[in-house]
């Protein structure tokens, strides 16, 4: 019962190869990128064996899933014997808009409600689209599933996730709060409620997905009642490169000011600010830290400053929106592998009911530990990710019903 979990970028493919029949044994990882550039790099990491790495000319996302499957079947760095070893691919797909409140079968219709959204997501839905489209030339026989990051984040309220615009807005052009990063907020969540044996429809949370791209969720009784991303992966968090929330009269004055054309001022939003931009030194939290504590660099100090006090200020709302909270969780990059970030925070939210432990937050990466003492009335815990285990989970139990329900007539 293996599944191949898709991840597929503009110009890059993310994948892994999970035995479900085995405890969700990963059977290899990999990455491909520069897919339709110049000397695209591919690297394959089989369990096992040593990692195959591969720069060759990759024209598209069909030719680059390709090169996947040959590597997986490979004498020498394969893992499977056979393409009919797969019984099932999941795909990771950023946006699912109001059509979707669970992963879904991919059939014409459920392709045809993805390109329907791809103006809210035109940076991912066309890339996840080709990884779609791909695997059923490559793979004709073998079932899809769509998982959406958006998917979660259906059970936010309306008062929630409307924006202060003209109704019509909404009603016309579904322009919303949706959030991101669902799968992840989802599984760390309830691995957490595992690990200390909590009852999921009884616990108030904060989960903290902190990388490169970051967003916080609100989740009560197990659903997400607010996020911190909105219509866009931009709103929020201050995040690598970009803003996370903005003044929106902030942006029209320095593009009337700047003369910024709409892609100029995307650009700058998405990609030239955050940390970065305000740094102007990296994206990479370890490099801003560094700067900040070993140099004494005074604008990697306040991006550091800054970046703390947007998570501290999202924690601390949502938990009076939800009127109170019994469990903050850190994951992402930086939420897993931040001892000094997570304990900046927590510090902060004594008033909450954190009792603190650094002795345990101290080295800490990587590793599911609880970091409050254990007389904390508010628990915090780091817990890692795993949005590809949650997908290949998800493709499963829908490839299974679809079957079951097939085998019934």
């Amino acid at each position: 019962m293996k599944i191949l979990v898709l991840n597929c970028g503009s110009s890059s493919i993310k994948y892994q190869l999970i035995d479900m029949a085995n405890n969700a044994e990963l059977l290899a990882k990999g990455l491909l990128e520069r897919v339709g550039l110049k000397d695209s790099e591919f690297k394959h990491q089989p369990k096992g064996k040593d990692p195959y790495m591969l720069i060759q000319d990759v024209k598209d996302h069909e030719t680059g899933i390709n090169l996947i499957l040959k590597a997986l079947l490979d004498r020498n760095h394969g893992v499977i014997r056979s393409v009919n070893d797969i019984i099932a691919v999941g795909h990771r797909v950023a946006h699912g808009g109001e059509n979707f409140s669970d992963s879904a079968l991919i059939t014409d219709e459920v392709k045809k409600n993805i390109e329907e959204v791809i103006e809210l997501a035109p940076l991912h839905n066309p890339a996840n689209l080709k990884g779609i489209v791909s695997m059923e030339k490559l793979l004709p026989t073998v079932p899809q599933v769509a998982v959406f990051d958006t998917a979660f984040h259906q059970t936010i309220p309306p008062h929630a996730y409307m924006y202060a615009l003209p109704y019509e807005l909404y009603e016309k052009d579904k322009i919303r709060r949706y959030g991101f990063h669902g799968t992840s907020h989802k599984y760390v969540f309830e691995k957490a409620c595992d690990a200390l044996f909590l009852r999921k429809d009884h616990v108030k949370a904060i989960t903290c997905h902190l990388g490169n791209g970051a967003s916080i969720t609100a989740i009560e009784n197990g659903k997400s009642v607010d996020t911190s991303m909105g219509l866009t992966p931009v709103e929020g968090l201050i995040m690598g490169t970009r803003t996370g929330d903005l003044d929106l009269g902030a942006l029209l004055y320095i593009m009337n000011k700047k003369e910024l054309s709409v892609d100029e001022a995307n650009n700058l939003i998405n990609k030239k600010s955050g940390v970065l931009g305000i740094s102007g030194i990296s994206y990479d939290m370890r490099d801003i830290e560094n700067a900040a504590w070993h140099e004494g660099n005074k604008k990697a100090q306040l991006a550091l400053d800054m970046y703390i006090y947007r998570i501290t200020k999202y924690i601390g709302s949502y938990a009076a929106a939800m009127g109170g909270v019994d469990l903050i969780i850190f994951t992402g990059g930086v939420g897993e592998n931040g001892p000094e970030t997570r304990e900046e925070v927590c510090r902060k939210l004594e008033f909450l009911g954190v009792s603190f432990d650094s002795d345990k937050n101290t080295g800490l990466r990587g590793k599911l530990e609880m970091i409050s003492r254990h007389d904390s009335r508010v628990k915090v815990m780091v817990v890692p990710t795993n949005e590809e285990l949650v997908i290949a989970h998800d493709t499963l139990k829908i490839v299974t019903k679809y079957e079951k329900s097939n085998n019934e007539f």
